[in-house]
């Protein structure tokens, strides 16, 4: 999917979405093009952090949780993030946002060896250095 809508107000495009696929018979858009305009139509959201880390840490994590989607992903291999968000010594991190009962995000953060744990992908069996190191050639 190249693009996502969330909402009427905002635009995103994150670099990957999970789908729940059977709520995409109530998104308006989704037989004619690639927009979903629900957030409770999105399982999981998964952004690569860049240059712009603020965006990812801040904003989205702000805008994610307000439209209701339950678990954002932050893949920060270079360290980017600020120390607020990544901790000191600062070290590639993959941070898992997941929706509370109260709406808000809780963070866990998972470096180096750590076994991920998604609440999405339970049976998830990856460490956060297999996610966060580049594929060598």
């Amino acid at each position: 999917m190249n693009s996502a809508h969330f909402g009427s107000a905002s635009a995103f495009r994150p670099d990957v979405v999970v789908l729940d696929k059977a709520a995409l018979v109530q998104e308006p858009l989704w037989l004619d093009e690639p927009v979903i305009t629900l957030g409770t139509s999105v399982k999981l959201v998964a952004e690569v952090v860049s240059t712009n880390w603020q965006n990812d840490y801040a904003r989205k994590v702000e805008d994610y949780s307000a439209l209701g989607i339950s678990e954002y992903w932050i893949a920060d291999y270079e360290a980017l993030g600020g120390r607020l968000f990544i901790g000191y010594p600062k070290q590639p991190t993959v941070s898992i946002y997941t929706l509370t009962d109260n709406g808000a995000y809780q963070v866990s953060q998972f470096r180096g060896s750590d076994r991920i744990v998604s609440p999405t992908f339970p049976e998830l069996n990856l460490t956060a250095e297999q996610v966060l190191t580049p594929e060598q050639q």
